[in-house]
C-alpha cells in the first residue's frame, strides 16, 4: 500500500476544537494556516504575552489541557471569512458568537468561564505551536489511532483522534508507521508529503491530555498505565532510537524547511521517506 495523507487537522484555537481541511498551505515556521493561530493565555488583554516563554510558569502561561480539564468541556467552532468564534459549554445548549477583531466579550466570557483573568491572543506568523523546537505539523497514521484505540474498550478511533490531536494523518501503512519519520539525535528524517519536504526530528511525549475524555475532561482509569504496557508490547523493530528513550510517546514532530514555507499540501498527496540527514 502506498503512504498517502489521508486527514489534515486545524486547531483554529490552541486546546479547542479541531476543524478538518482538503488542503493547507504552510507558514511561518512551516505551520499550517490557521492551525493554533489564537491562543488562550493567563494573563488580562492589557499585559504583554511572549509566545517564546508561554510555556514556563507565570503570567502568560497557555490555558490549555495540560493546566485545567475546565478546557475539554468548551466546544467551539470558528468561522475565518466572518472572523467569528462560537463558543458553549458541553452539556448546555447556549452559544455565544463572538468577534475575533475585537474580543472584549470574548476575553470577559472565558475569564468567567474559568474564574480568572484570561485572553485570547492572536500570531498569524507561524501560531502557537506546541514545541517551538519543532513548530511544524506533528504527524500520525490512521493506523496507530486504530490500533491505540483497541487498548481501551469504548474508546473508537474519532476520540482517540481528538485525545492525541495530530496534525497530519497518513492512511496507508501499518500502526506506528511513522515512527520511520524521526532518527538518533542530532539526526532528522526527510520525508515528502506530494512535492513538499518535511524533516520529522522526535517521538512526542506525551501528557496528561490524552488520559481524559475530550469532552468532559473526565480522566480514564488507568490510561497511562494500559498505554505503557501496551506501547511496549506493540513496538516495532523501526522504533528503535535513542529519542526515543520512554514509552509514553506517540506521534511525530517536525520541522519544515524555510524554503518550503508557502507551499500546500493536500489530502491524496502521496508520503515519501527520503533518509536520515544530520540535524542542522
Amino acid at each position: 500500500m502506498t503512504p498517502t495523507l489521508e486527514r489534515i487537522t486545524v486547531y483554529p484555537v490552541k486546546s479547542l476544537d479541531p476543524e478538518t481541511r482538503d488542503s493547507a498551505r504552510l507558514t511561518e515556521r512551516g505551520a499550517l494556516a490557521g492551525d493554533r493561530e489564537y491562543a488562550i493565555v493567563d494573563a488580562p488583554a492589557d499585559e504583554p504575552h511572549d509566545r517564546a516563554t508561554a510555556s514556563v510558569s507565570g503570567n502568560g502561561d497557555y490555558i490549555n489541557g495540560k493546566r485545567t480539564a475546565a478546557v475539554h468541556r468548551l466546544r467551539s467552532s470558528f468561522d475565518s471569512e466572518a472572523g467569528t468564534l462560537t463558543l458553549r459549554v458541553e452539556g448546555d445548549d447556549d452559544f455565544r458568537t463572538f468577534d475575533l477583531d475585537d474580543r472584549t466579550e470574548l476575553n470577559d466570557w472565558l475569564s468567567d468561564y474559568f474564574d480568572r483573568p484570561v485572553s485570547v491572543r492572536r500570531e498569524p506568523a507561524g501560531g502557537y505551536p506546541d514545541d517551538d523546537s519543532a513548530s511544524g505539523p506533528t504527524v500520525i497514521s490512521t493506523g496507530t489511532l486504530r490500533e491505540v484505540a483497541s487498548w481501551f474498550p469504548g474508546i473508537g478511533v474519532g476520540e482517540m483522534r481528538r485525545r492525541f490531536r495530530a496534525s497530519l494523518e497518513i492512511g496507508g501503512v501499518p500502526a506506528f508507521w511513522e515512527d520511520r519519520l524521526f532518527a538518533d539525535a542530532g539526526e532528522v528524517v526527510a520525508f515528502e508529503i506530494g512535492d513538499v519536504r518535511f524533516a520529522g526530528v522526535n517521538p512526542c511525549a506525551r501528557c496528561v491530555v490524552p488520559a481524559r475524555d475530550p469532552d468532559t475532561g473526565e480522566e480514564t482509569p488507568a490510561f497511562r498505565e494500559t498505554f505503557l504496557e501496551k506501547r511496549a508490547e506493540t513496538m516495532p523493530e523501526w522504533t528503535d532510537s535513542d529519542r526515543f528513550d520512554h514509552d509514553y510517546r506517540l506521534m511525530v514532530n517536525t520541522n519544515v524547511p524555510e524554503s518550503e514555507w508557502g507551499a500546500e499540501i493536500s489530502v491524496g498527496d502521496e508520503v515519501r521517506i527520503a533518509g536520515v540527514e544530520s540535524e542542522e
